[in-house]
């Protein structure tokens, strides 16, 4: 079963944490192979994925979107880290979305992310989105806002579509146990204090509020053109390996090729 099918969003995804550990994609762990043959899945694949962007920054016609969601420690940095390591940087620019500053809020909450959106020929990775925007007002806010930004997304990513955007879009999915780990394994060393923020306990808090928030805002803003799909991220193999499998069939999809020859250079010779 491709990728595409296989994470595919049901029209009412339910978050549960059992299904934050699914089996990998290539093979069981069975005998203790599986996630060896995962990284070198996932190494073949980003060789497709770096040949394949070429093509789109030869282009310079199309673009393609990617949206990482996801809890604290869901890994969307080690999905960059991992995904893009055989990118041509040049046709390659990943976006995280922090706190917004004092300008930011003067404007309207998609006028930072519209400033970010790929321009023709470039592959545009978010880290956190506009997806912040609904989540942190079904949880903390006023709900009443929540109808019309639903609307808003949807209008704004239908627009980037028609304009020639590829959407991908992704909620990487870890259970309360894992993410308990990963922040305990930043709080023990000293090395990684830098990437513990204290509000992400807060936020752990809220567990099953934030999960509902995600519920929603998928259930509301999945469509053809802007899909969602759901990657078992407890296994940081299975991870990658899905993300590299959901990346290059999107890719492969959009049928790239090479620009035209110029006709004018079959007789040039360099001297």
């Amino acid at each position: 079963m491709k990728a595409s099918k296989r994470f595919r969003t049901p029209a009412q995804p339910h978050l549960n944490d059992a299904d934050a550990a699914a089996t990998p994609l290539c093979a069981s762990d069975d005998d203790g192979q599986g996630a060896r043959h995962d990284r070198a899945e996932s190494k073949r694949l980003h060789k497709t994925i770096a040949a394949l962007q070429e093509k789109l920054y030869a282009q310079r016609d199309r673009k393609v979107l990617i949206v990482l969601q996801g809890v604290d420690c869901s890994g969307k940095d080690g999905t960059v880290h991992q995904l893009f390591r055989k990118i041509n940087p040049m046709g390659l620019r990943a976006v995280r979305f922090d706190v917004p500053t004092a300008n930011e809020i003067a404007h309207d909450y998609l006028w930072r992310v519209h400033l970010q959106v790929p321009r023709k020929g470039e592959m545009a990775v978010f880290n956190r989105s506009h997806y912040e925007d609904v989540l942190h007002p079904f949880v903390y806010g006023d709900p009443a806002v929540l109808e019309q930004r639903y609307a808003q997304i949807r209008d704004f990513e239908r627009m980037l579509a028609e304009t020639g955007t590829t959407i991908l879009k992704v909620f990487l999915h870890i259970s309360k146990d894992e993410q308990r780990a990963r922040l305990q394994a930043r709080i023990d060393d000293p090395e990684k204090h830098w990437k513990f923020d204290p509000a992400d306990l807060k936020h752990r808090e809220r567990w099953d509020d934030f999960h509902r928030a995600y519920e929603k805002a998928i259930a509301e803003t999945d469509a053809p053109h802007a899909p969602w799909y759901i990657v078992p991220a407890d296994s940081k193999p299975h991870r990658d390996l899905a993300m590299a499998t959901l990346l290059a069939e999107t890719l492969e999809e959009m049928d790239l090729r090479w620009p035209p020859g110029d006709a004018k250079l079959s007789k040039l010779k360099v001297r």
